[in-house]
């Protein structure tokens, strides 16, 4: 994993004085847009404004140059064109400054020439212990030390927003103060040339006015690093919420030409987000509903939900769109629906969902009662209400303030039982519903974001403890053929059946003679050996080796060939694992429903690795075809924990030799007895085939 150290961003945050270079009158540059929001702050900071023609700007004098500056000024943020950049920040490191924003665009997200002198920039500003935000980003600000340096204003509040984009991060803004919350801190990340997601999810994790995270990245760089920093952050007990790219091939090549960047496949950012305990989510909008919701309630089991609906309609549609989720609507046990029925008309459905039948146009306070009547119940995690709530008080003034006392008392009991609750209802302006709001109960405007949230919240997990990877050093594998995959993953702990690397026929005679038949026959050197003819299975006799090896030598002419004691294929399942490395996430262990029907059925799970032997018999049990695991039709249990430690062992490899790009042992029979590795291969990083 990666061991990056904090580094120091107060002069990002806190600085005692900013300068503005570029600052400009023209309010189509960005040189405008932050000296407005930068003289916004000149009662808690000193700030400068430095236009090279010294022409006064929004009224307020300038200097020409930050060397006119009588004292060190500790943020600068640059707005000049690109080719002005490089000596726009040798200017302000000899000004004193330690940290840089560079807004500037034009560098890594035009090609190589850009990068070059993007790298050229951080080597300086690292050489002068300073730190970089940017470039080609939209700025930063902290409303806890009112530090107003967006080209935007932003609502004050408890969520740090890190975004590599500056157009996602104001649409959320909309959202989130939509919700009535805001942001704590907002950093713009750009190219991430010099400070990336991990630094600044670390910078937040202690930030007494951060109580959430919420990045936007379509780039992370050293993705391990970041795991790291969001598992801390998870661990301290601050969420972190992310929204990417890299579900669609479109997506993708937005993200290339926008930014420069380089995503990894969802499957392995959702791989990345179980490791470090991130919530992932699909939109803007679902970031700030789970925001509103985590922000309300805190990371907490909400897999088992009762719905509460005033209409039959919403009580279904509400279970199915929760199921759909990942989340299930369980029968309540007798209790809790004897309670229920005491509580409601003879004709309201009491079993989960509650349907009330009218009970609240008879009696609104029923809300309540039935409300801590399910919270009551030890087996629902959350209540989603859907249905007419914050609509009752159209009726009359009398009904309209017991209504909004209802909805305060049932805020009030969801505190009472620490348990989250999600409203949904068809007037979300209301009274009723502005009161739930402000109480801390989320309220939706559709019944499928409210299941979403909520679903989001159940799929996530705490971070997960990684392998260890043994620090001494490892002699480097240098050969990449099945003989000697499979003596790597041997010495690792992984069974394979007993075999001899042979030259000729009688040398493979010889070792079918020693180890007993029936035997395989496998030609070394081909990719896939069972396409090309390079494996003959079952030979029970010399006389059957004798001809398979002649007709295997006459067409393929191997190098080499391999005479292995053959398995007994009975009562067994064939997994795929396999380890290829992310350009940005490092290894990635991939488990699945192996032999021929890898690619057709695509059964498959993954996890970064290494993983350790429960994290691998999570991801087996997470398969869709996990119940043949436990035996079927007859067919006995196989030996799960067998799997799980050569899936373990397989990963430890991959981590202990950076050397190999992809390895996979396919298929890993897993028998009543044991996990038995039948096929190998690895694919070293400077190799292009087997």
């Amino acid at each position: 994993m990666s061991t990056t150290t904090d580094r120091d961003l107060t002069a990002l945050f806190d600085p005692r004085s900013v300068a503005v270079l570029g600052a400009s009158n023209d309010e189509t540059k960005y040189g405008n847009w932050l000296s407005v929001q930068a003289l916004r702050m000149r009662d808690h900071r000193s700030v400068h404004l430095v236009n090279r023609r010294g022409d006064r700007i929004l009224g307020q004098p300038t200097l020409r140059s930050l060397s006119e500056l009588d004292e060190c000024v500790d943020l600068v943020v640059i707005t000049v064109p690109a080719q002005g950049f490089e000596e726009a920040v040798d200017d302000a490191l000899a000004a004193g400054a330690t940290a840089i924003v560079g807004v500037t665009a034009g560098f890594a997200e035009l090609g190589a020439a850009g990068k070059a002198v993007q790298d050229r920039v951080v080597q300086r500003v690292r050489a002068a212990g300073a730190v970089l935000l940017g470039p080609n980003c939209l700025g930063v600000s902290d409303s806890s030390t009112s530090l107003t340096l967006a080209s935007n204003p932003l609502p004050a509040g408890r969520v740090a927003l890190l975004s590599q984009s500056g157009n996602m991060a104001l649409e959320l803004s909309r959202f989130l103060e939509a919700r009535g919350h805001g942001f704590s801190r907002f950093a713009s990340l750009g190219n991430q040339a010099d400070l990336n997601a991990a630094d600044l999810i670390r910078s937040c994790v202690d930030h007494d006015a951060t109580d959430l995270i919420a990045v936007y990245c379509e780039d992370f760089g050293d993705g391990r690093a970041f795991v790291d920093a969001a598992a801390e952050a998870a661990r301290a007990g601050t969420p972190v919420l992310l929204l990417t790219v890299g579900s669609s091939e479109a997506s993708i090549r937005g993200a290339k030409s926008h930014t420069g960047s380089l995503t990894s496949d969802s499957a392995v950012i959702d791989a990345a987000c179980r490791a470090a305990g991130v919530y992932r989510v699909s939109s803007p909008r679902q970031l700030a509903d789970v925001t509103a919701t985590l922000l309300s309630y805190g990371p907490t089991a909400v897999r088992r939900v009762g719905v509460v609906a005033d209409g039959g309609g919403h009580a279904g549609v509400a279970s199915d769109v929760l199921e759909a989720a990942g989340l299930s609507v369980p029968q309540f046990d007798t209790e809790t629906s004897d309670a229920l029925r005491t509580l409601l008309p003879p004709s309201a459905g009491v079993s989960n969902p509650v349907d009330l039948a009218g009970a609240g146009e008879q009696d609104i306070t029923s809300f309540v009662s039935v409300l801590d009547t399910i919270l009551r119940n030890p087996d629902i995690d959350s209540v989603l209400l859907t249905g007419y709530f914050g609509g009752y008080g159209s009726y009359g003034e009398n009904l309209a303030r017991a209504e909004i006392d209802t909805a305060r008392a049932m805020a009030a009991t969801a505190r009472a039982h620490h348990k989250p609750v999600v409203v949904h209802t068809m007037h979300p302006d209301s009274a009723a519903a502005r009161a739930l709001a402000d109480d801390g109960v989320p309220v939706f405007q559709a019944v499928e974001d409210a299941a979403g949230a909520l679903g989001v919240i159940a799929g996530t997990t705490a971070p997960q403890c990684c392998a260890d990877v043994r620090d001494t050093p490892v002699e480097p594998v240098t050969g990449d053929g099945y003989w000697e995959s499979r003596e790597l993953f041997r010495r690792a702990g992984v069974e394979f059946p007993d075999a001899e690397l042979v030259r000729d026929g009688a040398e493979a005679l010889a070792a079918a003679d020693t180890m007993g038949y029936p035997v395989v026959l496998k030609a070394m050197g081909l990719l896939h050996k069972s396409d090309s003819g390079g494996v003959a299975l079952g030979l029970r006799t010399p006389q059957q080796l004798t001809e398979a090896f002649r007709t295997m030598d006459d067409a393929l002419a191997a190098p080499s060939y391999c005479v292995e004691r053959m398995a007994d294929l009975s009562d067994g399942i064939e997994l795929i694992v396999g380890v290829q490395t992310d350009p940005r996430f490092g290894p990635v262990a991939m488990v699945g429903l192996g032999g021929v029907y890898t690619e057709v059925l695509a059964d498959v799970a993954f996890a970064l690795a290494p993983v350790d032997a429960a994290t691998a018999r999570g991801l087996i049990e997470s398969l869709r075809a996990t119940a043949l695991f436990a035996g079927f039709r007859g067919r006995p249990a196989v030996d799960v924990d067998a799997a799980a430690a050569a899936i373990a062992a397989v990963t430890a490899v991959a981590a202990a030799h950076p050397e190999i790009a992809e390895l996979e042992i396919n298929p890993l029979f897993v028998t009543p007895k044991h996990a038995l590795g039948l096929d190998a291969r690895i694919v070293l990083t400077s190799s292009n085939t087997l």
